[in-house]
């Protein structure tokens, strides 16, 4: 399956990109959010858009995404079991 999204050239011109460095920024932040919804591991995510999984987890501070997200029964369960 493909997505195609029509960018006006002045969308570029504004963030000073590139086509294609648009284009995979555009990835990684569709993958990031998949991540964070829980929809997707990191692997999945990565995979999905040709990156390795340590680069991938590795960008997600910068659309805010944080590598681990437990809530407090789940953070108690991981310690008890570390």
């Amino acid at each position: 399956m493909q997505i195609g999204v029509d960018i006006p050239n002045h969308y570029l011109d504004a963030m000073h990109q590139t086509p294609e460095d648009f284009a995979q920024e555009a990835k990684l932040a569709m993958a990031a959010k998949l991540f964070e919804m829980k929809r997707l591991s990191s692997g999945m995510a990565a995979q999905l858009i040709g990156m390795d999984r340590m680069t991938f987890l590795a960008q997600l501070q910068r659309f805010g995404v944080p590598i681990i997200d437990l809530n407090d029964d789940e953070l108690a369960m991981d310690i008890g079991n570390a």
